[in-house]
C-alpha cells in the first residue's frame, strides 16, 4: 500500500489528534471549520485507509518509578538473522521499542530503567544472551516531544 493523499483539513486533523487523542469531534470540528459529521467521516476515511492506525496514552514512566531512558545500539555476528535480533531483544520487558537498521549498528533498542544499576543490569543480559557482540549505550537527558506536530508536505 503506497502514500496516500491528504489536503491541508486532513492534516489539520492528524495534528490536533497527535497533539490530544482524546479531543472530541465537535472540538475539531470548530478548529478546522466543518460540521461535526463531514469532521467524524474524514477521521473514520483517515482509520479505514490506515494513516491513523490507533490510539495511545503518553506515560510518565518517572511517576511509575522508571525515569532512567536510554538508547543501545546493538550488535550481532555475521549469521544472526533479524528474527534472532528481535528475539534477542524481546527477552528483556525493560526494551521499549527494537529498531532494525542498515548499517553499523544492527539494531537500536530503546530502554526505560529504574536507576542506572538497572540499565546496567539490562545491557549484560544483552551482552550475555550469546548473539550480541558489542553495545554502545545512550543515555537520555532529557527529550523535547513535539506533539502535533505538522506533517512535512511531499515535494
Amino acid at each position: 500500500m503506497g502514500p496516500v493523499e491528504l489536503d491541508g483539513t486532513d492534516r489539520e486533523i492528524l495534528a490536533l489528534l497527535t497533539e490530544d487523542g482524546r479531543r472530541t469531534v465537535a472540538d475539531i470540528a470548530g478548529r478546522v471549520s466543518l460540521s461535526a459529521a463531514a469532521t467524524k467521516r474524514r477521521i473514520d476515511r483517515l482509520q479505514r485507509i490506515r494513516v491513523i492506525t490507533g490510539y495511545t496514552a503518553v506515560i510518565d514512566y518517572a511517576r511509575l518509578g522508571w525515569p532512567l531512558e536510554a538508547f543501545t545500539e546493538l550488535r550481532f555476528s555475521a549469521q544472526a538473522q533479524i528474527e534472532d535480533i528481535e528475539a534477542t531483544a524481546a527477552a528483556a520487558q525493560e526494551i521499549q521499542a527494537v529498531y532494525m537498521i542498515a548499517g553499523d549498528p544492527d539494531a537500536l533498542v530503546h530502554i526505560r530503567a529504574q536507576d542506572v544499576a538497572h540499565l546496567k543490569d539490562v545491557i549484560d543480559r544483552l551482552r550475555h544472551s550469546g548473539k550480541v557482540t558489542g553495545t554502545k549505550t545512550l543515555m537520555v537527558l532529557s527529550t523535547a516531544a513535539r506533539p502535533g506536530s505538522t506533517l512535512p508536505q511531499p515535494d
